[in-house]
């Protein structure tokens, strides 16, 4: 009976002994692992130190190649924001004729505004619109030389539609009334900048995707000599059975550093050239009196530049490795 309680006891008892052993043998595995991690973190930068012309190479490539779509992105942005976000004005500005008093103007309006096709009118009067052009022109003392209003009466029409794509109804009853001089149309132009700013957008999503694509390409064959220069030392630690992510873990890095440093690189000539051309910029947004705010990246959008093109580099890097792994591993 005593026989049987103590082999009970150490059956019960063996799980026990056991799993401390298997903690400590998972412990060691997370261990190593990390230490290999940190290994091939500091042996990566010092690879980079150590082959500093080439990294030096490699890190202004891949800079200059992305900063070139993020520059048109930039320029685009503030293009959107100087031509006042974009949205399709379909105002219709009438010019009256000479003979039309103030009076006749309000109650053209106020006939216009009945209409079930239009939002509003706003009369200006050629007083008001004299005044206005006095302030923004800058030939006040040539006005003062004037007998005269030269300017007509006008009314700004809003239609009821402004998403409708085709030319309003309105547009024709205007030119063909007698009481007006002239219909402008703002729509038109507001469209085609509409059009050329679209274009630019796919014009720079088309580049930034080449151009992701080079500087992949670039750190790849980057990485790709860099294992070819280190294929006898790959080639023992395989023999030793060293797993793929054991021997693909410091090319990695590598990878991720090439891809950093170039987005930072990116951001900063983007930084360069914002700097540059400001002056000379808002000197010619004076000269037109126009208040505009040149912008570049934003926090958010300079942390997006330097994490696209880390990415990069690491997938320019886990492409090469990979492929290596799948055709150069040694024959035991």
């Amino acid at each position: 009976m005593a026989s049987r309680r103590n082999s009970s006891n150490r059956l019960r008892e063996a799980p026990a002994t056991q799993l401390p052993r298997e903690r400590r043998a998972v412990s060691a595995r997370l261990q190593a692992w990390f230490e290999h991690h940190r290994g091939s973190f500091r042996s990566s930068l010092r690879r980079l130190r150590d082959r500093a012309w080439s990294s030096i190479l490699t890190v202004l490539v891949m800079g200059i190649a992305l900063a070139l779509p993020f520059l048109l992105h930039v320029l685009l942005d503030n293009a959107r924001s100087l031509s006042g976000g974009l949205q399709e004005a379909r105002e219709i500005t009438v010019f009256l004729t000479s003979g039309e008093d103030d009076a006749a103007a309000r109650a053209y309006a106020s006939e216009l505004d009945a209409r079930s096709d239009v939002t509003s009118v706003t009369v200006r009067t050629p007083a008001e619109g004299l005044a206005e052009f006095r302030q923004l022109s800058g030939f006040a003392e040539a006005l003062d030389v004037l007998e005269g209003n030269p300017l007509p009466g006008m009314l700004v029409i809003k239609p009821r539609d402004p998403a409708l794509a085709a030319d309003p109804a309105l547009l024709a009853e205007l030119k063909a009334d007698p009481r007006v001089d002239m219909v402008q149309y703002d729509a038109a132009w507001r469209q085609r900048l509409s059009a050329i700013l679209r274009f630019g957008e796919r014009s720079m999503l088309a580049l930034m995707g080449l151009l992701g694509l080079a500087s992949l390409l670039v750190v790849g064959n980057t990485i790709r000599m860099d294992i070819q220069a280190r294929a006898e030392e790959i080639a023992v630690v395989q023999l030793m059975g060293a797993s793929d992510g054991f021997v693909r873990r410091p090319f990695l890095y590598a990878g991720f550093w090439y891809g950093l440093i170039g987005g930072l690189l990116a951001v900063l000539a983007v930084g360069i050239v914002e700097l540059s051309v400001r002056a000379p910029l808002f000197d010619l947004l004076a000269s037109y009196q126009n208040r505009f705010a040149l912008h570049g990246f934003n926090l958010l959008e300079a942390l997006a530049v330097v994490a696209i093109s880390s990415l990069l580099g690491w997938l320019g890097a886990w492409i090469v490795t990979t492929r290596y792994l799948l055709t150069g591993r040694p024959k035991t």
